[in-house]
């Protein structure tokens, strides 16, 4: 245990030793820190800007950031071993392929939930120093209090980004490829309404099972029902479906890959 420690230590060393790193959380939080401000001085002076409402509306555009940020990481963290050689070295140390994948995986996760928490910390700070009140925010569902829809809409965007990021890290993998793991990510991340319009699950029932009807769980907070009229049980038995089978392709290809040429 302590040695695979060691390792996702290492990988996470290979992670924020980046200049890139450290640039994405500052800008993470800069535009976290900035969303309510603008809130603030934009919603004219006869506005009253309560807390939740602010940081609600931070959240659901800075964690459009926060998902492009740990693509990035995720995309580059196979595929950089390939592009810059390091690869064999790698591999030549006294741990399996499973275990180095699994701590890398790890370490991406982990990146994850730090940018997540400089997104909260600073939108929250920011929201609260720019806010007249703690009102009753955005939240439409009357059975949670504003605390509670907003932190049940962070974790609905939080399974999102854990999936977006799930695929880039199959795609690095399978392709060793970390620019066409960001791009296919993000189309995937920004196109999803696209396909469920043309794929529709009221229309079509086998659409059901597609991941992109499912990539938006905010709507469960509201309503028991989702596209397609089925349950959050049903929609979050798909994506776990789907992340199983991205981890597995990830794990098959890493294990049988030739780098000897």
């Amino acid at each position: 245990m302590g040695e695979f420690a060691a390792l996702i230590h290492n990988e996470n060393i290979k992670i924020y030793s980046r200049v890139r790193t450290w640039i994405m959380l500052i800008i993470l939080a800069v535009m976290s820190a900035l969303f309510p401000v603008l809130i603030y001085y934009t919603s004219g002076n006869d506005s009253s800007i309560e807390l939740w409402g602010s940081f609600q509306i931070t959240i659901s555009i800075a964690f459009f950031l926060n998902t492009i940020f740990t693509v990035v990481v995720a995309s580059d963290s196979v595929a950089g071993e390939f592009t810059w050689g390091t690869i064999k070295l790698l591999l030549i140390r006294p741990w399996s392929r499973s275990k180095i994948l699994l701590s890398k995986y790890i370490s991406v996760v982990l990146f994850s939930l730090l940018s997540t928490g400089v997104l909260i910390a600073f939108g929250f700070a920011s929201s609260a120093i720019f806010s007249s009140s703690t009102g009753e925010g955005m939240a439409t569902a009357a059975s949670w209090s504003p605390a509670e829809y907003t932190f049940l809409i962070i974790l609905c965007q939080y399974i999102v980004l854990f999936l977006t990021a799930a695929i880039a890290f199959m795609v690095s993998t399978v392709f060793r490829a970390s620019g066409l793991a960001i791009g296919l990510s993000l189309f995937i991340m920004f196109a999803k309404n696209i396909f469920i319009s043309i794929f529709s699950p009221e229309r079509y029932e086998w659409a059901k099972y597609l991941i992109f009807s499912h990539m938006d769980l905010q709507g469960y907070l509201v309503s028991k029902t989702g596209p397609g009229g089925v349950s959050f049980g049903f929609a979050v038995a798909v994506l776990a479906v789907y992340y199983v089978l991205f981890l597995l392709v990830s794990w098959l290809v890493f294990r049988k890959r030739d780098v000897s040429t």
